[in-house]
């Protein structure tokens, strides 16, 4: 089980080890490919090491564009 708290921290973690970005530069609204400029190999970086960390399968097709929705995402996954 993990928060919407937890998984945000995480996220925001996985971003900043994947990325050049800084941790501090990462939040909720903060938008992947607008603000981050991240390609979809970045993302997908991003979205295989969450698979990894709480053992769940993320849909490339949920269109999560900002790191809110992806916390959204990940809590629903995680606490089913």
């Amino acid at each position: 089980m993990a928060n919407k708290e937890q998984v945000l921290d995480k996220i925001k973690e996985i971003v900043a080890d994947q990325t050049d970005v800084k941790i501090e530069d990462i939040k909720p609204e903060t938008n992947f490919k607008e603000n981050l400029d991240l390609d979809s190999l970045d993302i997908f970086e991003i979205v295989d090491a969450l698979e990894d960390e709480y053992d769940i399968e993320i849909d490339g097709d949920e269109g999560m564009e900002t790191v809110q929705q992806l916390v959204d995402y990940v809590a629903n996954k995680v606490n089913d």
